[in-house]
């Protein structure tokens, strides 16, 4: 499965404090082969959008298996990740 990255996810991930940085790449490598680990929930309102989370934060995805890709939207802390 090929990952694509919503512009803002890198920047997301640079704003990060180190340990949730390292703790992100993790779970995004992890993704790739296990695109719906345990703990994935599906989100309401997108038929492909799921989040994961670690600690205060989560990253929101959308797994579209037709093309085999799977496009991170979101890195960030609980309260901001939803908006």
């Amino acid at each position: 499965m090929r990952v694509e990255f919503h512009p803002d996810v890198l920047k997301q991930l640079q704003r990060l404090p180190r340990d949730a940085f390292e703790t992100a790449l993790q779970k995004i490598i992890g993704l790739v082969s296990e695109p719906r680990p345990e703990g994935a929930k599906k989100l309401a309102g997108g038929s492909r959008d799921y989040r994961i989370r670690f600690g205060q934060y989560r990253i929101v995805y959308e797994i579209n298996e037709a093309d085999q890709t799977l496009t991170i939207f979101t890195v960030a802390k609980r309260s901001d990740a939803y908006r």
